[in-house]
Order: structure tokens, then C-alpha cells, then sequence
């Protein structure tokens, strides 16, 4: 009798901390402040965020890697939390906006590997050194190698602007595996929602549908205009006038050259533009010094020296902290930049 009892506690227990989890965003679970051990600090406000965080920290993710993914999680907490206050507010009516959302935060596990699917992309290298490439690399896209093999014995580039051009080349290759697992997250979406009984129907079940593909078919368009600036750099080098040198900025200011904005517009835009691109670069920096400083701390720990280790780890502790602000930062900045260019496209996170 005993054991009935506690099992049927056990099993009121479970039911709610599944409730807790169902994405009700309850106060107790969505605004914690400490863990249940009272010593690990919580990291989100909102529980689903939490356990993917803590499960990359089971999974050893790689720090630069790990940092990627905490910024990506800030801006979706961010998004999730402004969402719920519209929707208190009755601007969320036919729930367009929580699939978007949801949509991202799928998008956000296929990318870390987290969603339950094998991910073909190595995860080891980072590509943050540009002296560490051998020549055996390629894009994994026979235009893309193409055009790189071409650019490269063209004579047309100096050092320095074969590794701008790589950087272009590398931007491009990863936002066509976004693009792929951005199409595969609306396709099992889509498979998996098709028999449920939903209260979007009719006409509004069918607006949903036609904006997620809205949504591919610009990304789309975003992967052939990115292809053909490649082809033009590649074939005719870079032009002395070239405005910036980060793939993400050079994309916005080519999104804003066509957008309908006017002459002042544009010269506000490319100062913001500019200061961005600092942010990137500096980001960047951060990220190849937190990776130095992991691999210092490897080399630490197999010494033994606990002082030795005590240091390098505060220091990289501290770096890793540094680096997930920074990235969170400059995340939040492009996502305001691309509003502001395209107020009307749709809100969702760089991955």
C-alpha cells in the first residue's frame, strides 16, 4: 500500500514538472534565479533554454561553439519574452508569431546537433584561423570550390584578400547548411502538424503555411545573390571602393542598397554599418582568444599544477563569459539592423 501511495506521488510529481514544461512560461520555472542545488546559476529565464544549455555543457561542446549557442539562446529568450507580453496584450491572435518562435527555437537545436538528427558538419574546427587552412579544404560545393580554386591561382589577390575572400566563401557555405536545415525543421514541422487538429484552419492555416515558404524562397534569394557576388569578386577581384570586409556586413549593405531607403537613410546606415563591423571583428578576436585559452587549459590540467590550473581557468572562465556577451551583442545588433533595412521581413535569429 506503501508503495502505491509513493508511486502515485512520483507520478503527480512528474505530471507537474511536465506541466511546469509545457511552455506556459510559469514564474517559478521561467524566472529562477539559482538552481535546485542552490549552486549552479541559472542561465535563462525560461526552462526549455536552460536544459538545452545545460545539455551542451554535458556534451563538451567546444567553447567557441558553446559561447555560439549561448547567444543564440539570449536573442530567443529575448524574443520569447517579448512575445508573451504581446500576446497578453491580444497581438498574437491566430498565434503566427509563437510558430515563428517555435520554428526558430527547432532551427536553433538542428544546428548544435541537439535535435536528435546526426549533423554532417564538422564540429571540431571553428574556422577561425585563417593560417591554420590546408589546401585539402573545400566547401563541400563544387561551385563554391570552383570559384575558390580559380580565385586563388587568378594572381588577382594579395594575402590578405585571399583571406577576406575566404571568409566571403566559408559565410557562404554556412548559411547554405542553415538554409538546409531551416527547409528540413519547416518539413517535419509541417509532416508532423499535418493530422493534428489545429485551430488555425481554412484561410489562416493556409497563410501560415504560405509564410514559412515567403520565408524560404527569401532565403533563397539571399543564397543566389550571395553566389553571384562570389562569382563577380572571383572573376573580377575586389573593387577599390569596397565599403566593408565582414561577409554578415558587407550582406546588410548590400540588402540596404536595394531596399528603399533614401540617400541620408543610407549614409546613417553605413556609419551604424561601420561601428557593426567593429563589433565583428572584436568579437572575432574574442572568439580565437577564448579558443587559445581552452587549449591552454588542457595543456594546464594534463600538468597537474592546481594553482596553474586555478588561474588558467578563471582566465578562461572570464574570456568565456566575455566572448557569449559580446556574441549576444552583436547578435542583437544585426537583428535590429536587418529590421531596419527590411522592417517588413520577418523577425528571426542569425543562426
Amino acid at each position: 500500500m506503501v508503495i502505491v501511495t509513493e508511486m502515485k506521488y512520483l507520478g503527480f510529481v512528474l505530471c507537474l514538472c511536465v506541466g511546469a514544461l509545457g511552455g506556459k512560461y510559469s514564474r517559478e520555472i521561467n524566472e529562477q534565479n539559482a538552481s535546485v542545488d542552490g549552486k549552479n546559476p541559472i542561465e535563462f529565464r525560461i526552462a526549455k533554454l536552460n536544459q538545452v544549455w545545460e545539455k551542451a555543457i554535458r556534451m563538451q561542446m567546444p567553447p567557441v561553439r558553446q559561447a555560439e549557442l549561448h547567444s543564440d539562446l539570449k536573442i530567443q529568450e529575448k524574443d520569447e519574452l517579448q512575445w508573451k507580453k504581446h500576446k497578453a496584450e491580444g497581438l498574437d491572435e491566430n498565434g503566427e508569431r509563437e510558430a515563428k518562435l517555435r520554428r526558430n527555437f527547432n532551427v536553433i537545436l538542428a544546428k548544435y546537433g541537439m535535435d536528435g538528427k546526426k549533423d554532417t558538419r564538422t564540429l571540431e574546427n571553428n574556422n577561425l584561423k585563417d593560417h591554420d587552412i590546408r589546401e585539402g579544404d573545400v566547401f563541400e560545393d563544387p561551385r563554391l570550390d570552383k570559384l575558390w580554386n580559380k580565385a586563388k591561382s587568378s594572381g588577382k589577390f594579395s594575402e590578405d584578400e585571399l583571406q577576406s575572400l575566404r571568409r566571403e566563401f566559408q559565410h557562404h557555405k554556412d548559411k547554405i547548411h542553415d538554409y538546409n536545415i531551416f527547409m528540413d525543421t519547416v518539413t517535419r514541422t509541417e509532416e508532423i502538424h499535418k493530422n493534428v487538429i489545429s485551430p488555425l484552419e481554412g484561410d489562416v492555416k493556409e497563410h501560415a503555411v504560405h509564410q514559412k515558404h515567403t520565408e524560404l524562397k527569401q532565403k533563397m534569394r539571399e543564397l543566389n545573390n550571395g553566389f553571384e557576388r562570389l562569382r563577380k569578386i572571383s572573376h573580377e577581384g575586389f573593387s577599390e571602393d569596397s565599403e566593408f570586409r565582414e561577409p554578415r556586413v558587407i550582406e546588410l549593405w548590400e540588402m540596404a542598397r536595394t531596399a528603399n531607403l533614401t540617400e541620408d537613410e543610407l549614409d546613417s546606415l553605413k556609419e551604424e554599418l561601420k561601428h557593426f563591423e567593429t563589433k565583428v571583428e572584436k568579437h572575432q578576436h574574442y572568439q580565437e582568444q577564448l579558443e587559445l585559452s581552452h587549449q591552454k587549459l588542457k595543456h594546464v590540467e594534463a600538468l597537474g599544477d592546481k594553482e596553474h590550473i586555478m588561474r588558467n581557468k578563471e582566465k578562461y572562465n572570464s574570456l568565456a563569459e566575455k566572448t557569449r556577451e559580446m556574441g549576444y551583442k552583436m547578435k542583437k545588433h544585426m537583428q535590429d539592423l536587418t529590421n531596419k533595412i527590411s522592417p517588413d521581413g520577418l523577425p528571426h535569429n542569425e543562426l
